[in-house]
Formats: C-alpha cells, structure tokens, sequence
C-alpha cells in the first residue's frame, strides 16, 4: 500500500466540490466524494494487492504510485483532483507542474476487465480541463473531449465520468481540453484493466512508466509550453536518471515492462542482456503465434507497447531510449562542436581573467560525467550518475534491470550493484596480442591497384 506518510487526506476539499449535474453524470449526482489521497514522494509506491473481486498481480509505477479506490453498490470510484504541483525531476531541479492528486505523472488507475467505475474529477487548475480515456472503449459522453464529449470542467467543479471496462490492456489518460498546454505542464497517467481470468498473460512483476519530456531553462521551473522539437528534459514519469528508480527482479520470474509515450517523438526503448517478446499493443494483447522477438521496441507517439521475458540472466543491465540526446540532461542546441579543436592558447588567455576555466569538449564531452561544475540553481549536468565502475556519463531516459537471486516478491528495493563473477568483466589485458594476418599475393596486389587508383 502507498504510505500513509505519503498521502494526505483531502477529503473535506473535495466534498465542497460541487457535481455536475446533467443525464450523463445523474447516476452519481448528490453522492459524496472518496477521500483524495494525495502523494508527495518521487519515490515508487508499494503495488496495492487486490483484496476482493478477481485476483491480479498488482502493477509497479515507476517513480509514481498507484490509485486507491472504494467499492459503492457494486462500481470501483476513485477521485483524481487536477492541479498544480511541484515535481521533482532529479535530485536538485524541482519542476513547477501541472498534474494529478500532489504528482507529475498523475498515479496509475487499476482496475479488472467487467468492472463498472466511476472516476470524480475535481479541478484545481486556473482554467478548465477534461480527461480522456486513452484507448478504452467507452461511451461517446465519457470520451472526455471538451466541447464534443460533454463541457469542460470548470475550475473548482467536479464531474464524474462512469463507464464498463469492456477489455484488458494497458491504456493512459490525459486532458483533451487546452491538450497543448495542459499536457506540455505534465497532465498524464496510466490506466491498467487485468484481465478478469486470473491466469491470462499473468506474470511475477509487471512495471509500467510513461515517457515525456520537458523544456526548462537552467535556473528556471516551469516548462515552456511553445517548444515543438527541442526539448532539453527527457524523463520517464517525470523523473530523470540517475533519479529514476531501478527494475528489481528475482531470477526466474516472468516481468513485464508496459511504456506509454505521450511525447511529440517516438522513443526506441533497447533493453541490455535479452531478447524480449512485444505481447501488448494500444489495441489489446498480441496472440502468442503473432509476437515478435526483439532487443529494441519503438514506441509511438500516443502509443504504448508491452514486452515479456523471464529474467534468466543474472546483472546490471541498461533500459534506455535509444535516442542518445534521449539519455542527456539540459541539453544545449546551440552548442558548439570542439573535437579536435587546440583551445590551449586561448584557454590560456580566458584564465589571465578567468582562473577556474576550464576548456570542454575538445575530445568529446566525457569530461562532463567526471567534473563537478558549478550549475545555476534548479538544474543538473547534462550527463551525471554513478556506477560500480565510474561515471555512466547518462541521464534522462535511463534505468538499470536488476537482476538477483532470491528477491522476495513484493520486494523491489535497490539490491544494490551486482557483483561479476571472476572471469566474467572485460578489463585490461596486458599478454601478447594476435600477429597482424599476412595478405596473400593476390590480396597485396589488389590493394597495390587500389593505393595506385587513389593517387592517380
């Protein structure tokens, strides 16, 4: 369960909230709120085990928490309450955000397959949203898209939007009302629907996460909402690596990794040490004799995928977006290029004013990951983080799979880094290297014609 350290009761806040009253909400008008729980805590949240109606191995947000809810005559209700939050991105740089119940990603819905819901929304923005169901199928009223759907919701107003989950999968929420704006501030969550038999597409861990992105300016808080391309804030559930919470598996188990993107790019996750199967889609589960083997699975922009495979593999393995601006933080686009470049005369030069310069990037940008520079306030290096080895020069969409034997379940504690076994971990080798292989005569006078061929 969520700490109750963690959630704060907002109950009372939400009971003044008044219903809206119209033929699509009248099943629920005059009924009093659930309580609001709230989270403070970038940390991920303990899965809530079922405890009636068909069993499920709850999921586990990254960095994020799931829903509680209560069960009235019968419909599952939760109560989400947008609005303003301040949201830790890493250690040091805390964004002002729009979002959901205290967070930035809002937290997980779960729900089975059959069950009638009833979410209350309450609206503690400074102008009117909505919420979209994204991918579940629902009626046209409850499809939460203002102006189309039903009105948007007012600030200070509460609307209920109720419906059946006809199918399992994993699905995601988010405004359809101002969506450029509200979205680009940090308004999404998932939505998870098990499956109602117990036994289907069952596995040991289940993690979900949704990537997006931001464009903050060092020193600064709140995002710039215009940006279309350049974005410098690459995160998963808000949060950047090195702050972004491990995978812990127990050897053997069967897991599975559910990521949503609701970015304006797609983003190739590659997962280290294994070959995984894709198993889920937007539009439902992918039968066995249609699944694909792959290291790489691209996510689309508005889309999620799932992927499978049983942590037989013992280790540290790297999870990232492909992408390698992807896996940087604060990145700079009028950054200048220097490989290659001598700066030592004119390092000289800036030190006669300037002591502390120190000149970067004239044989890559390595450096960054090893120095320790002094930043504006509320940002963070472009690349930081530390392993067992030394700096792992990334950042942004990065997490590390842990795999270990013997973790209990329900455990998802950081085990720590894992240990190689002698004879297992590249390093220097300092014994006789191969001979050069001697061309044979044919081979020497091809490249002769060759050498000859350039120089003419």
């Amino acid at each position: 369960m969520v700490s109750r350290r963690d959630i704060l009761s907002a109950g009372a806040a939400g009971a003044a909230a008044s219903l809206v009253s119209t033929s699509a909400w009248s099943a629920t008008t005059n009924q009093s709120l659930p309580e609001t729980p709230l989270k403070r805590t970038s940390k991920t949240g303990s899965p809530i085990t079922p405890t009636s109606g068909p069993d499920y191995n709850p999921v586990v947000t990254l960095n994020g928490w799931t829903l509680p809810h209560r069960i009235k005559n019968g419909v599952k209700e939760f109560h989400l309450v947008a609005e303003p939050v301040e949201r830790e991105l890493a250690d040091g740089m805390t964004a002002y955000l729009w979002g959901y119940n205290g967070q930035s990603t809002g937290p997980t819905i779960e729900a089975v397959e059959g069950d009638r819901v009833r979410i209350f929304v309450t609206n503690k923005l400074p102008e009117h949203t909505t919420i979209h169901w994204h991918g579940l199928i629902l009626p046209s009223g409850m499809d939460g898209v203002g102006g189309l759907s039903h009105p948007g919701i007012p600030p200070g107003k509460t609307f209920a939007y109720e419906f059946d989950l006809t199918k399992s999968g994993t699905f995601m929420y988010h405004p359809h009302a101002d969506e450029m704006v509200q979205m680009a501030m940090g308004m999404m969550g998932m939505f998870i629907v098990h499956p109602k038999d117990p036994n289907f597409m069952r596995v040991d861990r289940d993690f979900v996460f949704l990537t997006n992105a931001y464009d903050i300016d060092p020193g600064t808080y709140v995002p710039r909402i215009m940006t279309m391309t350049d974005f410098n804030l690459w995160t998963w559930n808000s949060r950047i690596f090195p702050d972004i919470d491990p995978l812990v598996i127990s050897r053997n188990d069967r897991a599975r990794v559910r990521v949503g993107n609701l970015t304006m790019t797609n983003h190739p996750i590659h997962m280290h040490g294994y070959d995984f199967e894709v198993t889920c889609t937007d539009g439902g589960w992918v039968p066995p004799e249609a699944r694909w083997p792959e290291v790489s699975i691209d996510i689309p922009v508005g889309g999620m995928r799932a992927f499978e495979f049983d942590a037989v593999h013992l280790g540290d393995w790297a999870i990232h977006c492909h992408k390698s601006h992807h896996t940087m933080n604060a990145m700079g686009h009028d950054v200048q290029t220097y490989i290659g470049a001598d700066k030592s005369g004119v390092t000289k030069k800036i030190r006669q004013l300037q002591p502390e310069y120190m000149p970067m990037s004239t044989a890559g940008m390595a450096d960054m990951g090893v120095m320790e520079m002094e930043l504006p306030d509320n940002t963070i290096p472009m690349m930081t983080g530390w392993g067992k080895h030394g700096p792992i020069e990334m950042g942004g969409m990065f997490s590390v799979v842990k795999v270990r034997e013997g973790i209990q379940s329900g455990d998802y504690s950081d085990p720590g880094w894992y240990e190689n076994p002698p004879g297992t971990e590249a390093a220097e080798w300092t014994g006789d290297l191969p001979e050069a292989p001697i061309m044979n005569n044919a081979q020497t006078h091809i490249t002769k014609l060759e050498n000859g061929n350039k120089k003419s």
